[in-house]
């Protein structure tokens, strides 16, 4: 399974978007606070539409309270400080993806922690992100891909045939 964790989150609406990714992939969602919003945001409800209910999150009342509930865990920092493409990881089951704020992205000092841990999505020089629930989906089904899809549909449905 794979973990989606947001260091604390300021945007609803990516927060809700994140969450619908999570429950179309079987994922978790962690959210570590303070969060920029409540959970019952009109934005958030409406990113994540009807997903919401379906989804696994798991709220965390900080950074240390989540660390110390997941010591020895893999965890990848998705950042835009990364030396490493996220494609070249190979991603081991029940991992987790950190993506930070979207003013601010993870603090340094967490990721001068995990240097080789750190991963990044490439981008046109001098461009500062992409957006967070954009970033968490690339990565996300990077890491399916690798997998194989598991437990994912992978094809579609019949096309109906109509006469011109």
């Amino acid at each position: 399974m794979i973990n989606i964790v947001l260091l604390e989150p300021e945007i609803p609406g990516n927060t809700g978007n994140i969450g619908r990714t999570c429950t179309a992939v079987g994922a978790s969602l962690h959210l570590i606070e303070p969060l920029g919003f409540r959970l019952t945001e009109k934005y958030l409800k409406r990113a994540g539409m009807d997903y919401w209910d379906r989804l696994d999150v798991h709220r965390w009342k900080d950074l240390e309270d989540f660390m110390a509930h997941h010591a020895g865990a893999n965890i990848y920092y998705v950042t835009t400080k990364g030396k490493q493409l996220y494609t070249d990881v190979a991603y081991e089951p029940d991992c987790y993806l950190m993506f930070g704020r979207e003013s601010s992205g993870i603090p340094e000092t967490i990721l001068t922690a995990h240097k080789e841990a750190c991963v990044r999505i490439p981008m046109a020089d001098g461009e500062r992100s992409l957006n967070l629930s954009n970033a968490a989906a690339i990565v996300t089904y990077e890491v399916l891909r690798q997998w194989g899809f598991p437990g994912l549909q992978t094809e579609g449905k019949p096309l109906k045939t109509t006469q011109w």
